[in-house]
């Protein structure tokens, strides 16, 4: 196909709109993340076991993606939730930067 880079992987991106969550550990730390589940949870799980089937599973069944919210954007990977769905890591500098916290309603991109 004329214009087509054969050398450069195919990628998808996906949009999904989701809560920032807050988990507190046994420690006392905190981490916040975003579930994507749905239609996005399908799409990262087909990806993934893609993956798996080339030959190029990550740890724990991970996902690297470049992930967006709002300008926001940065390298990462999301893990797979025993229950269904996908958590996404979001970073101190991200909610800062976008000026979001707990509970918040977030749209996220991805690309993978």
């Amino acid at each position: 196909m004329p214009g087509t880079d054969h050398n450069t992987p195919c990628s998808e991106r996906i949009t999904h709109a989701t809560r920032l969550c807050r988990w507190t550990g046994a420690q006392g730390g905190n981490w916040f993340y975003c579930a994507i589940d749905g239609e996005a949870g399908e799409a990262l799980a087909t990806a993934a076991l893609v993956r798996r089937l080339e030959g190029m599973a990550r740890g724990f069944g991970s996902l690297r993606v470049t992930a967006q919210i709002g300008e926001t954007r940065w390298q990462t990977s999301v893990f797979p939730q025993k229950g269904g769905g996908w958590l996404l890591l979001v970073k101190a500098a991200v909610r800062k930067a976008e000026g979001i916290g707990e509970g918040d309603e977030v749209e996220l991109t991805l690309e993978f």
